[in-house]
C-alpha cells in the first residue's frame, strides 16, 4: 500500500513533479518528454518508475496517464498551489484569529470571504470554523471570566 509520505517523497523532487504534471496534462511521447524536461534517459525512467510504483501513473498501450488515484493527487497538488498563492492572506487570517479570541464567528467568516478569492480554500476554512465553534465559545467564556 502506498503511503502519503511515499507520494510526497516522489513529487517533492521538482523534475518528478514536472514529469507528473506533464503526464497529467498531455500524452507526451517519451523522447519528446525527455528533451522538453531536459532529463537524461536514466533520470526520466527512474522518475517514471517511481511514479508507476506508487500507483499514480499507469501505462496503457505505450502511453502514460494518471490513474484515478493519480487524478486525486494531481487535484490535491493543485489545491496546495492555490493555497501557496494565498499564503500571505492565510497568514493574515491566522494573525487575526490568534490575536482576537472574542471575534464573533460571523465576522471572522466575513473576513475570510473578503480576503480569500479561491472558493475551494474558503470552503475549507469555513468548515474548519464550523467544526470548532466549541473552542471559540470556550475562549469567549474564559475572556468574560477574566474581565473585571
Amino acid at each position: 500500500m502506498t503511503t502519503v509520505g511515499e507520494i510526497l517523497k516522489i513529487i517533492v523532487d521538482d523534475k518528478s513533479l514536472v514529469l507528473f504534471n506533464t503526464i497529467a496534462l498531455s500524452n507526451c511521447d517519451s523522447d519528446i518528454c525527455i528533451k522538453a524536461l531536459k532529463l537524461t534517459r536514466k533520470q526520466y525512467y527512474s522518475r517514471l518508475s517511481a511514479l508507476l510504483k506508487t500507483g499514480i501513473v499507469k501505462r496503457v498501450k505505450g502511453k502514460y496517464s494518471l490513474t484515478a488515484f493519480g487524478v486525486i493527487v494531481y487535484q490535491a497538488q493543485g489545491l496546495i498551489g492555490k493555497a501557496v498563492d494565498e499564503y500571505w492572506k492565510l497568514k493574515a487570517i491566522d494573525s487575526i484569529r490568534s490575536g482576537n479570541d472574542i471575534l464573533p464567528q460571523e465576522q471572522f467568516h466575513t473576513i475570510i470571504d473578503k480576503l480569500i478569492a479561491n472558493q475551494e480554500i474558503k470552503n475549507i476554512l469555513f468548515k474548519e470554523i464550523k467544526e470548532k465553534p466549541a473552542i471559540y465559545e470556550e475562549r469567549k467564556a474564559l475572556h468574560l471570566l477574566v474581565q473585571p
